[in-house]
């Protein structure tokens, strides 16, 4: 989506702050003890109370109004029984919508003490948005965002999810560019334009680049790696970005 006027605008900083509350909340609600289900309860309480739609439901018939992930879990984990415990690392990931108009945002964030490495990718994953967001501006190419994320996470030395990538968003939850990719692509030559709204969200891994899929059909997992996720809305602007989802 191309944000034309100050009511476009508008409307995306609305879902943008419903999301950014949802998933703030979840957050302080995640404690050892509780389950993925009950902070999926309290998420659908969240959207209703603000007039909003899960879009993980809307759009692709999911089973829960918003994503968590546990541990092995990189994206799209399924609400559950699933207790969360001390040290476990958690993504929560919140995409709606409301009068036509779609955010999305995520972080990854560990339980109480946990593993060192753990909160280390944690906030890589927040320097590396950081750090991506320095090249979110009208007239630079779309793959600065990739190669200041992986050169970020190199710097720690850690690596990225290449399989999992930002994407545009706005008046659907996917729109185009199909990609906001988290490392150097040569031909990922796409020229950022006022206006444009997109998804950034850099994935984080201590060693593995591509994740697999359970046999759920939803839940994305690693293997061996810890991997953190950090995610917002953006409106690209001259003046610049807008984080609708803060």
């Amino acid at each position: 989506m191309i944000a034309k006027n100050e009511e476009e605008i508008n409307g995306l900083k609305e879902i943008g702050r419903i999301c950014g509350l949802i998933r703030n909340e979840l957050v302080a609600y995640t404690k050892p003890g509780i389950t993925t289900q009950e902070l999926d309860d309290l998420a659908k309480d969240y959207f209703e109370r603000e007039g909003a739609q899960s879009a993980p439901i809307e759009i692709y018939d999911f089973p829960g109004h918003v994503c968590i992930s546990v541990n092995e879990e990189v994206a799209h984990g399924i609400p559950g029984d699933r207790v969360i415990e001390e040290g476990d690392i958690v993504n929560i990931d919140v995409s709606g919508s409301k009068d036509g108009y779609f955010a999305d945002t995520g972080i990854s964030f560990v339980v109480g003490q946990g593993d060192p490495r753990a909160h280390l990718v944690c906030d890589v994953a927040k320097e590396a948005f950081d750090a991506g967001l320095l090249k979110a501006k009208p007239g630079s190419k779309l793959s600065g965002l990739g190669k200041a994320v992986h050169n970020t996470a190199r710097r720690h030395g850690l690596t990225v999810i290449k399989d999992l990538t930002g994407h545009g968003i706005g008046r659907s939850i996917h729109e185009e560019p199909e990609h906001v990719l988290n490392y150097f692509s040569r031909w990922d030559d796409e020229i950022l334009v006022d206006g444009l709204v997109i998804a950034f969200e850099p994935f984080i891994s201590t060693y593995e680049e591509e994740v697999e899929q359970d046999e759920d059909g939803w839940t994305l997992f690693t293997e061996e790696s810890i991997v953190a996720q950090y995610e917002h809305t953006l409106i690209i602007t001259k003046d610049g970005p807008i984080i609708t989802t803060l």
